[in-house]
C-alpha cells in the first residue's frame, strides 16, 4: 500500500483500535483460482505476539479454509471514509489550486492463516463474538446461544470452521487531510458534517494539521 509519510500510522494501539471498532475485515487470499476476498467479522486478541492475533469462522462449504490454510493472507479493515470537495477549502478562492480527493482510514493485517476445525474453538469464538456485538447493538436482553435449542446450535457449529491469523505485520494509512492547512481541514470536516458523515469528520479533527 502506498503511504506518503504524512499519512502513515504506525502505532500498534491505534491500529488495534480501528480493528476493534470496525471488525468486519476483508480476508484476501490467493488460491488455485487466483485472488479471492471474503468479508468476515474478526475477533482481535491484542495480547498474543507483537501485533496480535485475529480469529474468525467461515462456512464449511466455503473452500477458503481448505485452500488458504498455512498460507500468507491479508486482512483489510476500513473505518469511515468520505469524498472531499475543493469547495470546502476556505483557501480555494485565493489560488484555485485544489482538486477533489477522498479521505479514509485503513489497516492492512498480514499474517499466516491457520485452520482451527474443532468444536470447542468455534463454540468459544461464536459465544464471544455474540456477546460483544449484542452489547454494541445495545440490546436490552442480549441474545445468547442458550436462547436456542442445544441441538440447533450444535448443528450450526458443525457447519462452520474456525480460522486464526497470527499477525506478522500491521500497516496503517490514515488519510485525513494532514497535508492541509488547519482552516482547510476544518472546512472539509464541516462539509462532511453537513452531509451527516460525522465519523470521518471527527477523525479528521482529531489529527494534526499544519497551522
Amino acid at each position: 500500500m502506498y503511504r506518503p509519510t504524512h499519512f502513515e500510522e504506525n502505532r500498534t494501539e491505534v491500529l488495534h483500535a480501528l480493528i476493534t471498532t470496525h471488525p468486519l475485515g476483508q480476508l484476501v487470499t490467493h488460491g488455485p483460482d487466483g485472488l479471492d476476498a471474503n468479508p468476515l467479522p474478526f475477533e482481535l486478541d491484542a495480547t498474543v505476539g507483537p501485533h496480535g492475533l485475529l480469529r474468525a469462522h467461515v462456512a464449511r462449504a466455503n473452500p477458503v479454509w481448505q485452500q488458504a490454510g498455512d498460507t500468507e493472507v491479508l486482512v483489510i479493515f476500513q473505518a469511515a471514509d468520505g469524498y472531499i470537495s475543493p469547495n470546502w477549502y476556505p483557501s480555494k478562492p485565493e489560488h484555485h489550486r485544489h482538486v477533489p480527493t477522498w479521505n479514509y482510514q485503513v489497516v492492512h493485517a498480514h499474517g499466516v492463516l491457520r485452520v482451527r476445525d474443532d468444536e470447542r474453538f468455534v463454540r468459544g469464538l461464536v459465544g464471544r463474538l455474540t456477546r460483544e456485538h449484542e452489547q454494541r447493538a445495545q440490546q436490552e436482553r442480549p441474545w445468547r446461544m442458550g436462547d436456542s435449542a442445544p441441538e440447533f446450535i450444535n448443528g450450526l457449529l458443525q457447519v462452520i470452521v474456525g480460522v486464526e491469523i497470527q499477525i506478522t505485520r500491521l500497516v496503517g494509512k490514515f488519510k485525513l487531510g494532514q497535508n492541509r492547512e488547519a482552516r482547510d481541514l476544518e472546512g472539509a470536516a464541516a462539509g462532511l458534517d453537513a452531509l451527516g458523515q460525522h465519523d470521518i469528520a471527527s477523525a479528521m479533527r482529531g489529527t494534526r494539521a499544519p497551522s
